[in-house]
Parts: C-alpha cells; structure tokens; sequence
C-alpha cells in the first residue's frame, strides 16, 4: 500500500463548511443495523476496524437537526485526514448507477439476451481450495468432477455455456445493456405490466475485468479526452457486426440475485450489505480501506453533478469494484434510471480524498 496520511483540521477540507451531510448519517444506521446483526465488515489494510467504526455507528442513532448539526457530528466523531498516494498524484474519481432495463420474463424474437442467476457449480475460492497453478486473482472458479479450475468466460457463456439450466432471471433486447449492467453490478428491471424488480450482483466468473473504453481508445476508435459511456454505446451501435468481438474482451461475466425494490429513493444493497444512497455512497479498494468509512471527495475538475459547481461532498464507503484500485481512487453512485446514468457516464475526474477517521483509532496514524 503506497499512501501517506496527513493530519488537517476540518476547516481545511475545502467545502466542508457548506456541505450537508445528513444523508451519510442515515447511511451509518444502514451500516450499524447489519454489522450489529450479521458479519462485520472484512478490515483493510489501512487497519480501521468495525470496533473502531462502532462509537460513531451508535451515535449515529441520534437524529440531526440540520446541516450544521450534521457537521458537528462528525467532528466529534472523526479525526481528518488528507491521503496523499506516495506517486505524488491526486485522487481519482469516477461514477456508477443503477440502469433501469426493459425486459421480459420469457424470450422471443426481440428479447433475447439472457441475466442469470448464480450458477450452482461456481464456486467460492481461496486459499484452502485455489489449485497452485490457478492466479491468486481468482475468486471464484468451477467445481468440475471433484476438480477445481477456472470457470468458461464471457465468450463461452454468451455462446450457450449455461443454456438449458433455467438460470435466467429475465431477457433484455439488447446484449448491449446487459453488458452494462454487468459493468454497473446492479439494475431495476422493468417488465411489460409495469412492475419492477431488481437484481445485484451475487458472484462472478473471476476473469479479470478489461475496459472495452480502454480498447477502443487504444486501437484509436474512441478519443481518450471524451471517452463515456454514451461514446462507448455510440461506437458499438455504429460497428454492429464487431460487437461480440469488442464485448468479449471483457472475460468477466456477473451473476445477479433478485430482490424487491422496497425504497424507490435508495440504490441496490451493494458489497456493504446496505442500500446505496445515491450521492453519498463511494465504492472503495476493499483490500485498502473498510465499509463504513467516511471519505470527503474534492474536484475542482467534477462539476456536472452539482449543477456546475466544484464537487466537494462526504461519502460513505459502501461498495467496491473490479477497476477501483488505489487508496485514492472511488466511483460515486449517482443513482437510479437514464438521468443517472447521462451524470455518471462521463464522469472521469481527478480529485482530492479525505478521510476520516474515528477518533479513538486517529492516533495510530499519527493524531491523537
């Protein structure tokens, strides 16, 4: 891990003063109510634990009567500090949402494209079962006759690898968007009488996840200055017959579980185990820092999600991602649906990362 901490007052996180952030509290209840109930959060290398987070979690309880208050709060609660990657650059940001996919229950002509479920011969993989000859970036792998190996990929599966096993959840009309649900961990599904579902990430084949932006940039097709998501569905409606080529270079393939949509305002339960709150909610590096860890992000660069203005707001740690690695690198949720999707597509933005770090653990890095 290559960071430097350094130690700042509250006064010198740049926005802190005109943020408002009452929704990060109501996302620490989230975290409070699972971790008091179920597992704690794995601990990062950073070393902040749930026993650190727990004070804060706790107090969080305490409804907050305005921004002011909010503030206040964390104040009490957390020491700040500013990460300072040891390469000398700043923090990177991007973004993700929740699509909302027409679909229908049974295929036809027009919808074809099959989201499946967790197949029951993937397997969970660690250091107890992983062959030693399998990379250790491996997951999750196939349990084949009693033997342990690398599960087929994008391509083999999207040529009828799981076909005939019932593992479909629904059928999109367009490979396309499954795909970027796939690249996004979650959607609202929208079926033909209106109602709606949703399905979150519940496993992977365990291939490394390769940027189609990154290929088309790099074969020339796509200028790395403007490159979005909307770039990215424009070139691939253009190219039509190279589709399947450019897709699979991405050899990972997501499997989803279903669940209701129980609070129309809140995202997917994500790795944390809790709603995502939309603005508030960053996907971290899990094997550097913790769920449930506020971090304040601040771009001058990022200004299409506050209307123009600089952002500068305090997230909450509760998800992560194949391509967020880094201790200063995170992908904001935007939301829910196309209006959060056109703010989060072309988000790509460097920026400044604060943490903050429960008081009671602060003097382990360097601030009692």
């Amino acid at each position: 891990m290559t960071l430097r901490l350094e130690p700042v007052t509250f006064s010198d996180v740049p926005g802190w003063q005109d943020d408002d952030p009452t929704a990060v509290i109501e996302a620490l209840r989230r975290c409070h109510h699972h971790v008091s109930t179920a597992k704690p959060y794995r601990t990062g290398s950073l070393g902040i634990s749930v026993d650190d987070l727990m004070p804060a979690f706790s107090a969080a309880s305490v409804n907050v009567a305005d921004a002011a208050s909010a503030r206040a709060f964390f104040e009490q609660q957390f020491v700040a500090f500013r990460i300072r990657p040891e390469t000398g650059k700043t923090g990177f940001v991007t973004a993700f949402y929740e699509p909302e996919i027409e679909v229908q229950a049974t295929p036809d002509d027009v919808f074809r494209y099959p989201i499946y479920r967790r197949p029951i011969d993937l397997v969970d993989i660690d250091d107890t079962n992983r062959p030693t000859d399998m990379d250790p970036y491996f997951a999750f792998g196939r349990l084949h006759d009693g033997v342990v190996g690398e599960y087929p990929d994008r391509p083999a599966i999207e040529q009828g690898f799981l076909a005939g096993r019932g593992l479909e959840i629904a059928y999109a009309r367009s490979k396309v968007d499954v795909f970027f649900v796939h690249v996004q961990g979650a959607a609202r599904l929208v079926y033909p009488d209106g109602s709606r579902r949703r399905i979150t990430y519940a496993a992977k084949t365990g291939h490394y996840f390769s940027p189609i932006g990154k290929l088309l940039i790099d074969r020339g097709e796509i200028d790395a200055a403007t490159v979005s998501m909307m770039s990215i569905r424009g070139w691939l409606a253009a190219h039509p017959d190279q589709v399947d080529e450019v897709l699979w270079h991405n050899r990972s393939f997501i499997f989803f579980r279903e669940a209701d949509v129980h609070d129309e305002r809140l995202g997917p339960v994500a790795a944390a185990k809790v709603s995502l709150e939309p603005g508030r909610s960053l996907a971290v590096d899990r094997l550097i820092h913790t769920f449930g860890v506020p971090f304040f992000i601040s771009s001058d660069s990022l200004t299409r999600l506050d209307a123009g203005q600089p952002f500068r707001h305090l997230m909450l740690a509760l998800d992560t991602g194949s391509a967020i690695v880094g201790p200063a690198r995170g992908d904001i949720f935007t939301g829910s649906g196309d209006a959060a999707g056109e703010l989060a597509g072309a988000v790509r933005n460097d920026a400044d990362f604060y943490i903050f770090i429960p008081r009671a653990a602060a003097a382990r890095y360097g601030n009692g």
